[in-house]
């Protein structure tokens, strides 16, 4: 079997550009098909990571088609994602969703997407914030009690807050404690700490890639766990890792932990080359 067929969205952004440079080094990757609003925009010619072919994303329904696309990889703003993913699930092409931010009714036509299509969505495709949630939910576990702060920093462009990343890592709080505690969102003025609740905090300064970081207080001792990503690359690699395992399956949900899982089970790290 050759290697995927895979559409980029968004290929002119900051991710798309992570995206497209990861695609060109992965050997799983046959075919890239560039779509952007701005397809001028996206690096062609001679360089390196150039696609194979660009398209303005008001024509992907053809290009999807045109060029025999397995997979569409879309890390995009939500508005603008719910119509590439519909637009995918007519087609028949897997999708991988790392756009965070979505709304409900963003959230439900999500959800009629995975009927129809293999579906991966993920707030963070970094290897090192999977093994971050792991290790938060084995803390939170042992430590019964214990006071609870989530803290994430972002570059000063990042819209949504608090980060995808961290009201994932709020979820899983509220699974290892077996309830849902209050989320107090920063502090001002006569504010202690109340009953369960856990202080969630977001910060947003210069380029920050992503920092995500998890305290526990209590018994007169404090544990922290923290992930710092160095680059965005991290998070193209992990994507095209799951694009490359989340081919040919049946349709339905599936997320980052499944694809983690196999590679380890096989012994491959499944690492973008």
């Amino acid at each position: 079997m050759g290697g995927h067929r895979v559409a980029i969205t968004g290929a002119s952004g900051r991710m798309g550009g992570e995206l497209l440079a990861a695609a060109a080094a992965d050997d799983a990757v046959e075919y890239v098909l560039a779509a952007s609003r701005t397809p001028e925009a996206v690096t062609s010619g001679d360089a390196p990571s150039a696609p194979d072919a660009v398209v303005d994303e008001g024509d992907l329904d053809d290009a999807l088609e045109h060029h025999d696309v397995d997979v569409l990889v879309d890390f995009t703003v939500p508005d603008a994602s719910v119509e590439y993913l519909r637009t995918a699930a007519n087609n028949g092409v897997a999708v991988v969703v790392g756009t965070t931010g979505y709304d409900d009714a963003e959230l439900e036509t999500l959800e009629s997407v995975a009927e129809t299509v293999p579906f991966l969505r993920a707030s963070n495709f970094s290897r090192g914030v999977a093994a971050l949630r792991r290790a938060v939910r084995s803390a939170v576990e042992a430590l019964p009690g214990y006071d609870v702060e989530v803290t994430e920093t972002h570059h000063n462009g990042k819209r949504d807050a608090p980060s995808g990343t961290a009201l994932t890592i709020l979820d899983d709080i509220d699974e290892a404690r077996g309830d849902a505690a209050e989320r107090v969102h920063g502090r001002e003025g006569d504010q202690p700490r109340e009953g369960d609740e856990i202080g969630v905090h977001a910060r947003r300064a210069g380029d920050v890639t992503g920092e995500h970081r998890v305290l526990l207080a209590g018994n007169e001792e404090i544990v922290e766990l923290t992930h710092r990503a160095g680059s965005r690359g991290i998070f193209a690699a992990g994507a095209l890792d799951a694009a490359t395992w989340l081919v040919g399956r049946d349709p339905g949900r599936y997320d980052f932990d499944a694809v983690l899982d196999a590679d380890r089970d096989t012994g491959d790290t499944g690492a973008s080359q």
